[in-house]
């Protein structure tokens, strides 16, 4: 399902606000993420941080499993917006990769920074020889 200018709009404006809900106290990295199902529904999230850092979740994986406590029983991921308060684009990092796969093996996945410069790439390119719910034995 392409993307339309609308949507890519809407879905930058969700992870930018989104990043301003983080709560990351010991990194001070905030990063906001948004996705698009193929129905139109946005769903975003943010990362939540941990004194014990091995607890703490990516703004990638808390829009989609908020997604999934939503009622998204059958989640397809069409699109992901993520941002990041930085000068160049951060892309998700290998557990992100793999649960967007997870939902979206055809997913595109936009990083967003401040500087308004981005990333724009398809899940298996991030992802190369990625594994699913398709092809498990």
């Amino acid at each position: 399902m392409p993307t339309t200018p609308a949507q890519l709009q809407a879905l930058t404006v969700a992870a930018r606000k989104a990043a301003g809900r983080a709560y990351a106290p010991y990194s001070k990295f905030k990063v906001g993420a948004a996705i698009l199902t193929p129905a139109g529904k946005i769903y975003s999230g943010c990362n939540v941080e941990n004194a014990s850092y091995g607890l703490c979740n990516c703004a990638e994986r808390s829009a989609i499993f908020g997604a999934i406590s939503n009622g998204e029983r059958r989640l397809k991921i069409a699109c992901v917006v993520v941002f990041t308060p930085t000068d160049s684009p951060t892309a998700p990092c290998g557990a992100c990769r793999q649960v967007i796969y997870e939902f979206g093996p055809t997913a595109r996945v936009i990083s967003t920074c401040r500087s308004r410069a981005r990333l724009d790439h398809a899940i298996t390119d991030l992802l190369p020889n990625a594994f699913g719910p398709d092809n498990l034995i």
